[in-house]
């Protein structure tokens, strides 16, 4: 049950890995005199944040990876305190948990992205950053949530782990905040099994995201620096072969995009004359992935009637993207004073209990998405699926 690059596995994918192997060198770092080595994580960096629009790229084994190197890179502190969306993966809570900083949960709107109404009174004398979360491929209200940044002199993080490829207002997400963190896990827009990537114009920002990522190097090192480390690090490298996937899936992911809105947008054609909901805001309906079509009842038990119907179930049922089914999250935020049980969001708890996620891209029952359609349906099966969530739906 993969993401929608997955499903376009081909010779490009096979082509890329079979040069590296033929090279020889796997490690992201290598002879600059050998025409064997062929800087390929360094090139996915240059190539993505080109994409992007962005100054600067990083490599690194993970989303989560990416996250942590991003909380690092922003100069946060422990006890300094970041808020993020009640509704996100886990990765964007332990990734600050495990930097010491402190996630402060708000509330999401219907867009399943963070409520732009709910931050400004969870900000404290110890809120340094927002981190809005880009979830199923849906841009957060970036125009508000810049604005309360700029207004409380916040840093912002944007967590994209599920939206490469998205834009908001013609700027691609990632851009938009301070540093812009992605996944390249098998679940997501475009993958390579697992990497991620980070994007920011910040020079100083880069400089030390990528020290984290690599033991404390500057970037770009030849060899190893002695006497030029100023900063811890750990392991978040990419090596050469993940990076040759990810390069190939980079040139196909418009024509993702383009394929999976197309596909959407005939399904959300077809079930629009059903009752009783109504599909998710889109803060920018021209930019976001398309990985999803979200549809949000009237009514819980609408909405569990009709997920059962199809063999789905509501988001709040799905797994670890819901803050309430995070016992291990749950029990953190308990032992430092946060609150920490199912019912200390009502509106988050609300939205995710009436809602209801088709898949369109990405085929992941841990995202409540295990029914619906791929990007390689079609138009037939597009029909029968509309036609089964109209008959759950009477």
């Amino acid at each position: 049950m993969p993401g929608p690059g997955a499903y376009w596995f081909g010779q490009e994918e096979i082509d890329a890995v079979t040069r590296v192997m033929q090279g020889g060198h796997l490690f992201r770092y290598g002879s600059e005199d050998d025409p064997n080595f062929l800087h390929t994580v360094a090139t996915l960096e240059k190539e993505f944040a080109k994409y992007c629009g962005a100054k600067f790229g990083l490599a690194t084994s993970s989303g989560t990876s990416s996250l942590i190197a991003s909380v690092i890179g922003l100069g946060l502190k422990p006890g300094d305190e970041i808020i993020v969306p009640a509704y996100t993966f886990v990765a964007s809570y332990t990734s600050c948990i495990f930097s010491g900083v402190i996630p402060v949960l708000a509330e999401i709107d219907e867009s399943l992205t963070l409520d732009p109404n709910d931050i400004e009174h969870r900000i404290t004398s110890r809120t340094k950053a927002i981190m809005p979360v880009h979830m199923l491929g849906n841009s957060c209200d970036m125009n508000r949530i810049m604005a309360i940044a700029k207004k409380h002199r916040l840093l912002v993080l944007e967590d994209c782990c599920q939206a490469a490829g998205a834009s908001y207002k013609g700027k691609k997400v990632g851009t938009i905040g301070d540093i812009g963190a992605y996944s390249l896990n098998v679940f997501k827009t475009i993958n390579s099994g697992d990497g991620g990537l980070a994007v920011t114009n910040n020079a100083n920002i880069y400089e030390i995201a990528f020290g984290m990522h690599d033991h404390g190097h500057k970037p770009s090192r030849l060899g190893v620096e002695v006497g030029s480390r100023n900063m811890l690090g750990l392991n978040f490298r990419m090596n050469e072969l993940t990076a040759a996937v990810a390069l190939a899936q980079l040139g196909k992911i418009d024509k993702i995009i383009s394929t999976l809105r197309e596909k959407r947008s005939k399904l959300k054609k077809l079930i629009e004359e059903a009752k009783d909901f109504k599909f998710r805001t889109l803060n920018d309906p021209e930019g976001d992935c398309a990985t999803l079509c979200t549809v949000i009842f009237d009514t819980r038990e609408q909405a569990v009637k009709v997920s059962k119907a199809l063999g789905s179930k509501t988001i709040d049922a799905s797994g670890w993207h819901v803050y309430a089914n995070m016992e291990h999250v749950l029990a953190h935020l308990k032992k430092i004073g946060q609150p920490h049980t199912k019912g200390a969001y009502p509106k988050t708890d609300d939205i995710l209990s009436r809602a209801m996620n088709i898949s369109i891209g990405v085929v992941d029952g841990g995202l409540g998405a295990g029914w619906g359609i791929n990007i390689n349906s079609s138009d037939e099966e597009i029909e029968k699926a509309a036609q089964q969530f109209i008959e759950a739906c009477k």
